[in-house]
Formats: structure tokens, sequence, C-alpha cells
């Protein structure tokens, strides 16, 4: 019935379902312009119009010769920007808009936005890159931890290592509001990247012992953040390969910040069953990341994340069922679902040994 033009043409013209029709006309134009927006939302990253709007007020001829756009460019790009929220006019000036002025806020998604031209050459051609399934595309390259450059110099992981450690804030939080970290004496941060999730749980919870575990040339990034903190006296960093080599013990709470989702099934269960072996009885897993199947935040599982691993070669999103399947399969004796204020960054599994 929604298919049939008979009825479109009737829901539009009735002042009861005219609402209803218009709101799904925008959502599904939406849909079809999504890549557009996305585009003008780059343009405005990359040129540097946000953060030239932040400073102030400005007029057209001012913001064309700062970003170096000609006159009728930098007028399309501020018109297609404010449709989207990004600016907003004010009088013959442009300023922040609400939309600009959030993202402006969080500088992990500005990071995203930034290499997601790798992610678009990928889905340039959606269907050629499900027919290849495995081995991922463009974006790949940008992730060395699955290849043995891993192991080797810090200059091959320094591209991804920074984009997580800009992303990993606005899963911090989360985590962080969610559950009470002070409970615990000692936390292991396993696949912790530059120590970004660490260090923002060593602010919040002054008495907590903190490690990190990730592959060397990833940990030896993470000394820096951690002396920056103050927090080197009571954080120890470890180098290896979490699929392959035994994790340290003596944590009472082993943490796994957006890791789960980025291995198959095989590696992921091998993950489990070594924080299983690491932890003490009655030692807890923690597990925050996005998840397929929440409620309220359904795209960004299934449609963002599913392609977006896809394009990276490894992973999938998984929704808390399954991963608390996964985690009982490797040996845990109870997990639980933990809500947390914004299921849109991130969703909480805690388990039990």
């Amino acid at each position: 019935m929604l298919g049939s033009p008979a009825f479109q043409r009737v829901a539009t013209r009735c002042f009861l379902t005219r609402p209803i029709a218009r709101r799904r006309a925008r959502a599904l134009f939406d849909l079809v312009a999504g890549f557009t927006y996305s585009q003008i939302l780059t343009a405005c990253v990359r040129i540097g119009l946000l953060d030239l709007l932040a400073r102030g007020p400005l007029g057209l001829a001012t913001i064309a010769q700062r970003i170096d756009l000609p006159l009728e460019g930098a007028e399309r790009l501020l018109r297609g920007a404010a449709a989207l929220g990004l600016v907003e006019r004010c009088g013959a000036n442009w300023i922040l808009g609400s939309q600009g002025a959030a993202l402006r806020g969080n500088r992990g998604i500005a990071e995203m936005i930034a290499h997601h031209h790798l992610l678009y050459a990928d889905l340039a051609d959606p269907v050629a890159l499900l027919r290849r399934g495995g081995g991922g595309g463009r974006l790949s390259g940008l992730w060395p931890y699955a290849e043995s450059a891993g192991r080797g110099g810090g200059e091959a992981v320094a591209a991804y290592s920074a984009l997580m450690a800009a992303s990993v804030p606005m899963i911090a939080d989360q985590a962080i509001d969610a559950y009470p970290f002070r409970r615990h004496r000692a936390l292991l941060d396993v696949g912790g990247g530059e120590g970004a999730f660490l260090a923002a749980v060593g602010a919040r919870v002054p008495d907590l012992r903190l490690a990190l575990f990730d592959l060397p040339a990833v940990s030896e990034r993470a000394f820096a953040r951690f002396e920056a903190a103050g927090l080197t006296p009571r954080t120890r960093i470890f180098g290896g390969d979490f699929l392959v080599d035994p994790l340290p013990q003596g944590y009472d709470i082993l943490s796994l910040i957006r890791v789960l989702h980025d291995h198959d099934d095989a590696p992921a269960l091998a993950l489990l069953r070594a924080a299983y072996d690491a932890l003490p009885p009655g030692g807890t897993l923690f597990i925050a990341e996005p998840m397929a199947q929440t409620s309220g935040a359904e795209p960004a599982g299934d449609a963002y994340f599913g392609f977006y691993l896809l394009a990276m070669g490894s992973g999938r999103p998984r929704s808390a069922s399954e991963i608390r399947a996964m985690i009982k399969a490797a040996g845990f004796s109870r997990s639980r679902v933990v809500q947390t204020a914004m299921p849109l960054t991130a969703s909480v599994v805690i388990a039990t040994r």
C-alpha cells in the first residue's frame, strides 16, 4: 500500500495523513541525498569553515578569502551547510550553527570525517565490496593491526592510533558514567591503543591501578599520554599481541573498548577466552562499543559500522545478546547489559568470571 502511487496521492492530499506523508518523504529523500550531505560536511571540516566561524560572525567576502574559495563557491557551501544546521545566516554575516557547534565540541567526530574519503572510495561500488567479502578495501590500509606492521615501528600504526585516541572520549565518558570503576583495585585495558580510555578512567578514579596491553608499536605511544597526565606512577604498559600472547594477570577488571567488533568471530571468541584466563575468580570483564540492534541507534550498528568494518576487512557489529552468548561460550558465569546515556555512541556489557 505504501508503494502505491494512488495511495501516496491520497496521503499527501488528506489533512490527517499529510504530515505523516511529508515526514516519510523527507526521510526517503535523506536516504537518497545522504552522500551529498556527508560531502558538504566533509568540505566544511577539510576547509576549516567551522573553526573559522567559531571565532565569530564573518561576512561572505571575508569567509571566501580565508577558506580560499571563489565567492560563488563559498556562498554555495555556506547555503548547503546552513540547510544542514552546520552554519547560520545572521543578518549580513554567517555564524556557527547548532550542529556545527556540537561537531566542534567532539574532536573525535571531526577526525572520523577527515578519513572518510577512504571509506567513500570503498563504497563507490558497494556491490563489488559485498561480493569481495573479506580482505577489505582502501580503508584497510589505515589499520595495520591485523598485519605484521603492527609489530613494527610506531609510524606504521600512527594514523589509526591517533584516530582511535581522538574518538575514544566519545565512548569513555559514557562508559565511566555507566559503571562504578572505583569498586575495583586494578584495571587492565586490552587493545587500549595510546591510552586515551585509561587516562580518562585514571582522572576520574584516583586510587585505581592501571595497565595497558596492545601491540608494542601501539602501546609505546601511550607513555607520553600517561606522563603528561601524571599517571605513570600507577600505570604499567605491556606490549604484545592479544590474539597470540597471554594477557597479564593480577587485575580484577579487564576492559575491551571498541575492540571486539573489530574482529571476526573466531579471534573475538579467542580474545574473550584469554580475558577469562587472565581474570581472577569474581573478576569483571567490561565491554563498550557501538552495538547492533540497539534501540534508537539501529543505523549506527548494522548500517554504518556494518559497512565500515567490511571495508576495514575485519570484524562486524554484534548485538548485546550476541556478545553475551560469546561471553558465555568463553566461560564467564554471568553477564548483563548496562545502559548508557548515549547508546548511539556506545553500549556496555559487563561479565563476571
